[in-house]
Order: C-alpha cells, then sequence, then structure tokens
C-alpha cells in the first residue's frame, strides 16, 4: 500500500472533504483527489462516496480510516522524534482541562512548563465535556473521575473531597427546616444533602435558591453568608483556616480524582512526558493540601 496515498486519504477523511483538506495542508485539491483514486483503484474498494457537495467515508473506508489514522500519527511522530534530537521537548502540545482546575491552577502550571521548556507551544482549552482526543487533536486530557475508556490510558495525579462550608453568621439547621444553598449549574436540585460529620452521618434539607456556573462564583457566593454549598476543600481550606468559612462536614461520596489520559496506543511524545513530569513534580503527592498550596 502506498503510504502517501494513504496519508492523503486520511487527510481528506478528517477534514470532511477535498477543498477542507487542501486548504489545511496547503496542497493542490486536484493532486488530493488523484491520490485517493489511485489509492481505490489499488485497493479495488470505493473508500468514499461522492455526490453533489458532500463526501462521505463508505463502510471501508470508515474502516481503514479507523485502523491507520493513528498509526500514521504515530509513525509522524517518530520520525518527528527522531529528526528533532529524540527526547527533547518541542513542537505543539494540546491540553484539555476542566472549568476548576484551569482556574485555578493551569495558568501557573503552564507559565512554569513555558519557562521549562521554551521550545514547546503549549495550547489549553477549558471544558468539562468529554472530547475526542484523537478527532480533536489534543495531545494530553485532563478529566475529573473519568469513565473507563479502552482507547485511552492514564494516571491519577490529584485527590480532593467534597465538603459543606457556609458563613459563620449562617445558622445552622435543626431537624427538618432546610438551609438555602448555593449550587452548581442549573440541573443540580437536590431537597437533601448527606454528610458525614463529628455528630456521624446526618441528612442535611437544602432549599437551592443560587443556581451559578462555577465552583469560583459558588465560593464567592457563600462567603457573602447568602448560604451553604458543597465545594472541593482545596477550593475552601484557607477560608476554613482564616474562619472566613465553616465546615459543616465532609458529602459521603467518593473522593474527587483528576486523571491525566492519553491515547493508548499512541506513541509518548516527549512533550507530553514532559508535562506529565510537570505535574508529578507539582503534586508529588496528589494530596488536597498540596493543591490548596499551589493556588494560594
Amino acid at each position: 500500500m502506498d503510504l502517501l496515498a494513504l496519508a492523503d486519504f486520511n487527510l481528506v477523511a478528517r477534514h470532511g472533504g477535498f477543498g477542507k483538506a487542501a486548504r489545511a495542508a496547503g496542497r493542490p485539491k486536484a493532486t488530493l483527489s488523484r491520490r485517493v483514486s489511485e489509492l481505490e483503484a489499488s485497493l479495488q474498494l470505493r473508500l468514499f462516496e461522492r455526490g453533489g457537495r458532500l463526501l462521505k467515508l463508505t463502510e471501508e473506508g470508515r474502516a481503514l480510516f479507523e485502523r491507520t489514522g493513528q498509526l500514521l500519527t504515530e509513525l509522524d511522530e517518530a520520525a518527528t522524534a527522531i529528526a528533532s534530537g529524540g527526547g527533547i521537548p518541542r513542537g505543539r502540545l494540546r491540553i484539555s482541562s476542566p472549568l476548576l482546575f484551569s482556574q485555578t491552577a493551569m495558568g501557573k502550571l503552564a507559565a512554569e512548563f513555558g519557562m521549562k521548556y521554551p521550545e514547546v507551544r503549549l495550547e489549553v482549552t477549558t471544558e468539562d465535556r468529554e472530547v475526542d482526543m484523537v478527532e480533536e487533536a489534543y495531545d494530553l486530557v485532563i478529566r475529573v473521575n473519568p469513565k473507563p475508556n479502552e482507547t485511552l490510558v492514564g494516571r491519577a495525579f490529584l485527590h480532593d473531597r467534597l465538603v459543606v462550608v457556609a458563613s459563620p453568621s449562617l445558622v445552622r439547621p435543626t431537624h427538618d427546616m432546610p438551609v438555602p444553598a448555593v449550587v452548581r449549574g442549573t440541573s443540580d436540585r437536590a431537597t437533601a444533602w448527606a454528610i458525614k460529620s463529628d455528630a456521624g452521618n446526618i441528612s442535611i434539607a437544602v432549599d437551592p435558591i443560587l443556581h451559578l456556573s462555577s465552583m469560583i462564583m459558588v465560593r464567592d457566593a457563600v462567603r457573602a453568608g447568602i448560604g451553604a454549598a458543597r465545594l472541593p476543600i482545596s477550593l475552601v481550606s484557607h477560608d476554613l483556616a482564616a474562619g472566613r468559612l465553616v465546615h459543616w462536614g465532609d458529602i459521603d461520596a467518593p473522593d474527587i480524582t483528576l486523571w491525566t489520559l492519553y491515547p493508548s496506543r499512541r506513541l509518548l511524545s516527549a512533550r507530553v512526558a514532559a508535562f506529565l513530569e510537570h505535574l508529578r513534580q507539582a503534586f508529588p503527592k496528589g494530596t488536597p493540601d498540596e493543591l490548596a498550596a499551589y493556588v494560594s
């Protein structure tokens, strides 16, 4: 099989058309069309359904794209690593990071990494959604309690836990009287929180009166005294120590765990390995106290 023709096929499949692929690669559209036609002839298969302005992969074309795209990426990265001196981190590094971690820690992490490895061009996007690493061309993603995925590998590098906090001025409720609550997002309609406290496991009735889109906003509202909230201990540990907030108990739920993930079949590039080591050095134990100290 002609690897150059296969690479051109993957380029067209990835961009969804000859025109888009030609513009992205700076190559003539006619050349890409001819190379794909030659590949189809050599395989005796039709890889694209061509009709009007639409270009759609056939079943055989999709199977070829899915099975060869990552292999071509690995070959390209291997050649780049050898040509650039092996283990020297350089080139573009795209990372997807969740909102709260990005707001509190990623700016400092990125700056330190950039000063340590000036030949790496780091790009960080902030989003809590589950991204497609291959389709969206990410080298590394950071996710909170990710679902098992056979195509990705990684490691946990930080642990946190949710606690219920409130302003000292807010009277702690008794019996079934609901406490005013500040919650993240509009979908949280909980009417009670199960917490672990010195008095044992208890349930607190809540009345969500504020729905805010970020944990930072929730913390700031709680500081102002409007209600109680569930927040990561790393985000409020300094407020608790200073007496600006009080701790009502821990949420009775599994810990929050941050993971770094990358494609399992992908050659681990020097720049990805360097960023993983950078995280390990920033959070050697991976505790909430380390995160709180890092962002203070």
